[in-house]
């Protein structure tokens, strides 16, 4: 029985079939042996389906099947969303036709999975700029998956957010907001008051309906002269915030790094703050991939030229 319907396309099957027979086996004697000249090609689309590891082992038959009919169904989520949005399209056309005015520049949009749903289907059809003002890092609602988000970001979608600088006193928060910068979606922080807030392609805004009610859902915004402003506003705050790495030390980072410069030893150090070697350690850890330092005599060094110590 044929792949096809999950989405494999002939090559791809031949080719993950033979390596279920073949684990580990050389590119190029599959090649050879399947007379597949894009062996190499295959393979790596293989590989971001996430049915083959990079040792060249196909992912065990039910674990793949499995993958692939999620695949399947997200496609399918959001083709339904795209066909939902198309008789959307058929309305405002039909008024517009019947009316000779424009319509529905401002719309309500009740559930904020809806809000999300919107704003990824924008995005898929034309992954261009997305702006994003938010009060936490992370996404607490109910079922969010950022796996969507972070398939955009690869697919070269510039995407800036910018959210409080106290949100980073919560590990999570920050190991968060660090890991997606690192895909792309710069992050920035600021100690401006901040509301939701988000632009696609700075044509559509998107801001909290109710400010005092998260469950009120969102207004989608297309009037041009109102979105152009709520995108100078988000410029504006995202160049007076702060990156990341620029922040300055919290209490505890500042004892930890004087107690490390002070002390010969993790033991006498960890004694001088009155924490465990582990936790400080742990700190110290923290510190050096902040500073992207390898040895602890590059983090001080590193540490001094921002004026940290």
């Amino acid at each position: 029985m044929s792949m096809a319907s999950l989405g494999l396309t002939a090559e791809q099957e031949r080719l993950y079939r033979y390596l279920l027979r073949h684990p580990h086996a050389d590119p190029k004697a599959a090649g050879a042996e399947l007379v597949m000249p894009g062996v190499r090609l295959v393979l790596a689309e293989l590989r971001s389906l996430e049915l083959v590891d990079g040792t060249l082992t196909a992912l065990p038959p039910a674990a793949a099947i499995d993958v692939l009919v999620r695949r399947r169904i997200e496609q399918t989520q959001r083709q339904l969303t795209e066909l939902t949005l198309a008789w959307e399209v058929l309305t405002e056309l039909t008024e517009e036709h019947r009316s000779g005015r424009q319509v529905q520049l401002v719309e309500h949009i009740p559930e904020g999975a809806a809000v999300t749903r919107r704003m990824r289907t924008l995005l898929a059809a034309d992954p261009g700029e997305f702006a994003h003002l938010k009060i936490r890092a992370i996404n607490a609602s109910p079922g969010y998956d950022d796996r969507p988000f972070r398939r955009l970001l690869a697919r070269g979608l510039r995407s800036r957010t910018l959210f409080p600088a106290d949100t980073l006193e919560n590990r999570d928060e920050e190991s968060h907001a660090r890991t997606l910068h690192a895909l792309g979606d710069l992050h920035r922080v600021t100690t401006e008051p901040v509301r939701h807030l988000a632009i696609v392609n700075r044509t559509i805004a998107f801001v909290q309906a109710d400010p005092a009610r998260a469950s009120a859902g969102a207004l989608q915004i297309r009037q041009p002269g109102v979105v152009m402003m709520l995108a100078d506003v988000f410029d504006g705050m995202w160049a007076r915030g702060r990156d990341l790495d620029d922040l300055p030390l919290s209490p505890i980072e500042q004892q930890v790094l004087h107690a490390l410069t002070r002390h010969d030893n993790d033991e006498a150090a960890a004694r001088s703050i009155s924490v465990s070697v582990r936790k400080f350690r742990a700190h110290v850890a923290e510190l050096m991939a902040r500073l992207d330092a390898a040895t602890r005599f590059q983090a001080a060094l590193r540490a001094k030229e921002r004026g940290w110590l």
